[in-house]
């Protein structure tokens, strides 16, 4: 028989309202657990959790405005690091209150990742033992991992915290990854603790701009790691900031704003500079007898040192070199392109469908890379090639063949393309008589060019698009249906943006190649999903990246102002085509306006369940 294990009996004992076993769980969990327990939670319920108005989100924000700016660049380095982990990662203020958020799109449909928006008060009091509650309380950084967490229904993830302080130990916000994916906790937590301490660090450049910053550490290799200490001083040698480590490396010593460097440090505050402008790196010793390492990192006043290198940061986890230039996690497309290779091993047309704007030569160009052809990948543009040139231009022409023909002759597209792909952009504007000799070209693969006597036979890989629907070409005799029978061996639709399963995902995408270094909310990519977009993912860009002009650093809701809102007569597309149900949505999504966005508000004006308003509104 096998006993339980120490977290068995702490939950058996917890969930009993017995005593807490000694020794089964980290004091700081027992302690928290014990303090649950006095404001009377049951652990086998639901956390009802309150969700504060949006307008309210925006004040707090803008109260650590400097904060978030800096919070926001290490929440997107983060989302690499961890991507995959099924996560979401959130800054919250002092008080618990998530202010932003950036997941993993996986995590932010579940449950517990709906509970963690902008507005959510993760305090000890409304969700039990988490880590956000416990790294204000504490003012440490805390894990709480599994069934460690009071609820139950919490059992399934693990929850990494960090407080973000100034130098004189006040909490300025709180920064939490949480996951479901256990694998990885320690990476994680690790992470989460140096994107705090790299905040605090920065913080210290961004609000002390005036004063010299120095960086020391008993070694001089640690110099440009966020082990070593940094100290702000003004140009009169009053210490202004410090940093954790700065505190902890002078431990015993009058290490705090207000007191002098002199205090500190043997050397005198004038001889140090002096000699750390002229010779960089300077051994002191410190008022304790402990020898340091010292670099100046920014000169006061004006002139600045380049600040710390990141180092010690773990590398984003690569994918598969393989991997497309576009998202494609949308079931359906995801099934589709999964087996184009094997059609472009069977030598079949594939022949690409969608709106405009949908990326259609982005797939083609993805058709050519799997095909592993050795040739090029020619594009031509049918609509834009005049009709009574369109056959010399894809078959050739020899020298004087017609007027105003070159005077060199041309091999023509499908000879450049041998060995490679041909892309038919726009087929539906190819001319019926141009038709008729594309036609003999696929059944044959051999060219002649326009004045010709010889033929040349090519290999190439067929791939067509429109945005026009050909079957009804073909009845209105605009097209010819043996044509479009050899074009359509294979056929891909490319879903509007807005029938994306995978627009998050889309997002994140864009930024990454408009703004490496911009971060994104999920309340941005929330507020996105609610627009129509009828020009799909080329209008989609451009709206980013006039966001992204508006402020590089980051993107959050309120940078769409220029975007029209989601019509009031607009339903989520599972209620089209059913009366009953459009009537439904729609009210949702004008609650949903009318509570500025608040998903929790709307569901409480509607009496609806958080899950109902979110499928309605399409996320």
């Amino acid at each position: 028989m096998l006993h339980p294990s120490g977290i068995d009996r702490a939950r058996q004992a917890l969930e009993r309202g017995d005593r807490l076993p000694g020794g089964t769980l980290p004091a700081a969990i027992a302690e928290s657990w014990q303090r649950c327990r006095d404001l009377g939670l049951d652990p086998r319920s639901v956390p009802n959790g309150e969700v504060i108005a949006f307008a309210e989100v925006i004040r707090k924000r803008e109260q650590v405005a400097a904060l978030r700016r800096l919070a926001l660049a290490e929440m997107k380095l983060l989302h690499s690091q961890i991507a995959g982990s099924n996560f979401i990662i959130a800054l919250g203020d002092a008080e618990g209150v998530v202010l932003d958020t950036i997941s993993d799109q996986h995590f932010a449909d579940s449950t517990a990742g709906r509970s963690v928006i902008p507005g959510s008060i993760w305090s000890e009091a409304r969700y039990g033992t988490n880590a956000l509650g416990l790294a204000a309380a504490g003012k440490e950084a805390v894990a709480v991992y599994g069934r460690e967490h009071y609820f139950a229904c919490h059992g399934h993830l693990s929850c990494m915290a960090a407080p973000i302080l100034d130098s004189n130990g006040r909490i300025l916000g709180l920064l939490d990854a949480s996951c479901s994916n256990e694998a990885r906790q320690q990476h994680t937590h690790a992470l989460v603790r140096m994107a705090a301490a790299q905040i605090e660090n920065g913080l210290i450049f961004q609000e002390r701009t005036e004063c010299f910053i120095l960086a020391f550490h008993p070694r001089a290799e640690y110099l440009d790691t966020l082990s070593a200490g940094l100290v702000a001083v003004s140009r009169d040698g009053e210490v202004i900031s410090l940093n954790r480590p700065g505190t902890s490396l002078l431990a015993g010593l009058p290490a705090a704003a207000g007191s002098h460097f002199d205090q500190l440090f043997e050397a005198s505050f004038g001889t140090t500079i002096s000699g750390l402008l002229n010779g960089g790196v300077t051994a002191v010793r410190d008022r304790a007898g402990s020898g340091v390492f010292m670099v100046c990192r920014q000169i006061a006043p004006g002139g600045r040192v380049s600040p710390p290198r990141r180092s010690g940061v773990m590398p984003a986890h690569n994918g598969g070199d393989r991997a497309p230039d576009f998202v494609c996690e949308d079931r359906s497309l995801k099934r589709a392109v999964a087996e184009i290779g094997r059609a472009a091993a069977l030598r079949m047309p594939i022949h690409i469908t969608g709106e405009t704007g949908t990326g259609k030569e982005l797939m083609a160009r993805h058709v050519h890379t799997v095909s592993g052809r050795k040739g090029e990948f020619v594009a031509v543009n049918c609509g834009a090639v005049p009709e009574q040139l369109f056959i010399a231009e894809i078959f050739g022409h020899e020298r004087g063949a017609y007027t105003n023909a070159r005077s060199e002759g041309s091999p023509g597209l499908a000879r450049l393309a041998d060995r490679g792909t041909l892309f038919l952009d726009e087929v539906a504007d190819i001319p019926l008589p141009a038709q008729t000799a594309l036609l003999r070209f696929l059944d044959s693969m051999e060219v002649r060019a326009v004045g010709g006597q010889h033929t040349h036979r090519v290999d190439v890989q067929i791939v067509s698009a429109t945005n026009r629907d050909l079957s009804e070409m073909v009845a209105e005799r605009s097209f010819r249906a043996d044509l479009l029978y050899r074009l359509n061996a294979f056929t891909l639709h490319l879903p509007p943006l807005e029938a994306r399963s995978d627009f998050a995902l889309i997002v994140r995408h864009l930024m990454r190649k408009l703004a490496p270094d911009a971060a994104i909310t999920d309340a941005a990519i929330t507020a996105l999903s609610l627009r129509k977009w009828p020009g799909n993912i080329r209008e989609l860009q451009a709206a980013l990246q006039r966001a992204l002009v508006r402020g590089m650093d980051f993107v959050d809701e309120g940078s769409f102002d220029d975007c029209s809102s989601p019509e009031e007569t607009e339903s989520c597309a599972a209620c089209r085509g059913h009366p009953l149900d459009e009537s439904r949505c729609r009210e949702i999504r004008r609650a949903y306006r009318d509570a500025s966005g608040n998903i929790s508000e709307t569901a409480r004006r509607l009496g609806l369940s958080r899950t109902t308003v979110y499928k309605h509104l399409g996320l």
